[in-house]
């Protein structure tokens, strides 16, 4: 388990984030989140307030990362890459989600040690890491001032045959769904452009081996637009099913088995396959070393 809970016992009243960070470690800004998160209680009842005085037995929810040996596939001083497998996510987001890439990175590198740019749970493949605070906050607003250019490769259903530009405005939690995290086409969204160009077609499958280049970075961006010109990926459990099942999946209560025979793959057929982008005056591509085709191919039902 990722969480754990640590116990102090504390002899003199003293503020609760001055403790956070003499026992942590950590600047003002950290302790007052990990309060903010209900993740401090004394005597066994939930602290509210940072800046309450707290004495006597004191439990604090903490992270602490469990390895399974997955190893960066590139490094420098600064930043590492990673391989993420399918249905791993990058960050814990309660308790209970166990292992996420986050253990492997806080593992090799420390607290400070983050994720720079996130990719889907269902998705699998590169993972830009920043080994330190400063790192962490350049690398982010590379991506954020889109100075990043990434490729995936995907599966889909049917074939293609020329190269597509989509260029479709995307929207979340639309009143026609019933699923809220579900993102769909619609004019009121945010501006998304995806580039689908096909690299081969599976006749025995009736499915296109694509790369897809975003270039903005939407939630679901490039599941939503392949699903939205009816050539949904191979093995998505949210786009190109009914909501129902769809609601199933997303609540746990779907199998493994009638995953597979719904999206015909056990796992969402989407790899982050290139990262490119300039870090301190270098420029540095990074390739996935997956062979994504045969592993696709072979992962796909029929």
């Amino acid at each position: 388990m990722a969480y754990t809970l640590k116990k102090f016992v504390l002899e003199k009243p003293t503020l609760a984030f001055r403790f956070l960070m003499d026992t942590f470690e950590i600047s003002m800004g950290e302790a007052q989140k990990i309060v903010d998160k209900r993740r401090v209680f004394v005597e066994g009842e939930q602290l509210l307030k940072k800046s309450s005085l707290i004495v006597g037995t004191i439990s604090v929810v903490v992270f602490e990362g469990e390895s399974k040996g997955l190893q960066p596939v590139f490094e420098t001083e600064d930043f590492a890459v990673f391989e993420k497998p399918s249905g791993v996510m990058i960050h814990p987001r309660k308790r209970s989600d166990g292992y996420t890439l986050n253990d492997e990175i806080k593992s090799l590198y420390g607290k400070d040690a983050n994720a720079a740019h996130r990719i889907d749970k269902s998705t699998s493949g590169l993972v830009l890491v920043g080994k330190h605070k400063q790192a962490e906050i350049e690398l982010k607003r590379i991506f954020a001032t889109r100075h990043v250019q990434k490729s995936y490769l995907a599966l889909v259903h049917g074939k293609i045959d020329d190269v597509l530009m989509i260029d479709e405005k995307l929207k979340r939690d639309v009143e026609t769904s019933q699923i809220r995290l579900k993102v769909h086409v619609d004019e009121r969204g945010k501006a998304s452009q995806t580039k689908i160009t096909p690299l081969g077609y599976f006749a025995d499958k009736d499915a296109t081996l694509v790369e897809a280049i975003p270039y903005t970075g939407r939630q679901h961006q490039i599941r939503v637009h392949l699903f939205h010109v009816k050539h949904h990926i191979v093995g998505d459990p949210i786009y190109g099913i009914d909501e129902e099942d769809a609601e199933r999946y997303l609540e746990g209560s779907m199998s493994a088995e009638e995953q597979l025979e719904i999206t015909q793959s056990s796992r969402l057929l989407l790899h982050a396959q290139t990262l490119a982008f300039e870090y301190k005056g270098i420029p540095y591509k990074i390739e996935s070393q997956v062979d994504a085709k045969t592993l696709f191919y072979n992962l796909m039902k029929g």
